[in-house]
């Protein structure tokens, strides 16, 4: 049975009325089935440059390009960009371009390239989503949980050139009061199966996820808003409880993040310490006030509570569509307030890029700048603010000579009109081409 009629059977035999958990497997079985399909149809359709696994082999200029680099307003017209290895090692308006055997050339012909995109909310798990994501333009992502710590083989392999797939910042497992199925994902977990209740649980739970090498850890201090039967609102663990979790992360100097919707259970997260809040739909001003006193993050999800709004898309349901209706409000409201008292912001999209998804990076950039943002704070959400956040602003996130080579090439000017994020037509990532989609296609040796 071919891809496309396995996805039409699972489509037939899906319920409209069923959501949650079983939604969320229909779709995984599907993207799995057209693993093989996708990967076809994308390299047809796309041009591709040099595999991961061989790397460039000789420096890259990309000519007649207008840079904006994902800290400030400022632009660099009709410049040249030298790439050698993973790096950026000119960036200059006039410079002379070498020919022959030696140098790979493509002319962007005016084209604008700006930063690869920084998702800091992801649920990617498979070989197809994270080739989504990074043809979306998102080089770099932070997890934000998967089932059986996929994030952490994927940051293995995307480094070593193995899998086409952003460069991933792993969180491993959910550290939540039940674990499900994810008991399966490491044979120590089967202890917790029982529930995750105590401090002693929530530090072996960590413990764990410490073990497995994980960049972040990632906690709750609310219930979810995406299922039919929770209450975003109820407060899940107490500032004692997630001051354990803080606490045995610092052991291994891991930051902690923290999905939270209502106010208790974020502020609790805040004062025990976590790095960010994720989601944050009903923060008052004092639970903000603390976060700009303590440094913490916010990080909105707010495309994604859009989309509780809509038919289609990750989430679909009767119950989540009205919650999300009145949840919309709220969080637009707390990130205008959040901007004004001057808390941090970074852009996650809080998708797993699945095929029916259609939350993007771009949404967070754009509805950033409808809500007060200005264009170099928006696209920094996505660039350079959110590689602050993860800690490796020192090798990406902006365009600079000595950073990492992680760029996308887009149509217009992003400062100006930040949908052009979601058209993107090349993506570079540690130096190699990984797309495209230039009308001059790949040039050879000058």
């Amino acid at each position: 049975m071919t891809p496309t009629r396995i996805i039409d059977k699972l489509r037939t035999a899906h319920s409209r009325h069923a959501v949650g958990d079983a939604r969320s497997i229909i779709r995984h079985l599907a993207t799995v089935a057209t693993a093989a399909l996708l990967g076809a149809a994308t390299l047809g359709a796309q041009a591709i440059g040099p595999s991961p696994a061989g790397g460039p082999s000789r420096p890259l200029y990309l000519v007649h390009a207008n840079v904006v680099d994902g800290v400030t307003a400022t632009v660099i017209r009709d410049a040249t960009i030298v790439i050698e290895g993973s790096r950026i090692t000119r960036i200059a308006a006039g410079l002379a371009t070498p020919r022959g055997s030696g140098v790979q050339v493509i002319d962007l012909a005016g084209r604008w390239v700006a930063p690869g995109l920084i998702d800091a909310h992801t649920h990617i798990a498979t070989l197809p989503n994270a080739r989504r994501a990074l043809f979306s333009g998102v080089t770099t992502v932070r997890s934000a949980s998967v089932p059986a710590f996929q994030d952490v083989a994927m940051r293995a392999q995307a480094r070593a050139g193995q899998i086409v797939a952003p460069d991933v910042l792993a969180t491993g497992v959910f550290v939540t009061p039940s674990l499900g199925e994810t008991v399966l994902a490491d044979p120590r977990l089967g202890a917790l199966a029982g529930g995750v209740t105590t401090t002693d649980h929530l530090r072996a739970l960590v413990r764990i996820n410490l073990d497995r090498g994980v960049d972040w850890i990632k906690t709750r201090g609310t219930e979810r808003a995406g299922l039919p039967d929770t209450d975003p609102r109820k407060q899940v663990y107490d500032e004692a409880e997630l001051r354990a979790i803080v606490e045995e992360a610092a052991t291994k100097g891991v930051p902690v993040m923290a999905h939270a919707h209502g106010d208790e259970g974020a502020y609790a997260a805040v004062a025990a310490g976590v790095k960010s809040i994720e989601h944050g739909t009903y923060l008052s001003d004092s639970t903000l006030r603390l976060m700009r006193q303590k440094g913490t993050w916010f990080v909105p999800t707010l495309s994604t509570v859009v989309d509780l709004t809509q038919p289609g898309g990750d989430y679909d349901d009767p119950v989540l569509t009205l919650r999300g209706q009145h949840m919309l409000p709220r969080l637009e409201d707390a990130i205008r307030r959040a901007h004004a008292l001057g808390v941090r912001i970074a852009a996650g999209a809080d998708t797993d890029y699945g095929a029916e998804g259609t939350t993007r990076i771009a949404h967070e950039v754009m509805r950033f700048r409808a809500l007060g943002l200005s264009p170099a704070e928006a696209l920094a959400t996505a660039t350079s603010g959110a590689a602050e956040l993860l800690g490796i602003a020192s090798r990406t996130g902006r365009l600079a000579v000595g950073m990492e080579a992680d760029l996308i090439v887009l149509e217009a000017n992003p400062l100006e009109d930040p949908m052009a994020l979601q058209d993107v037509l090349v993506v570079i990532t540690d130096g190699r081409v990984v797309l495209n989609r230039t009308p001059f296609g790949r040039q050879g040796a000058r």
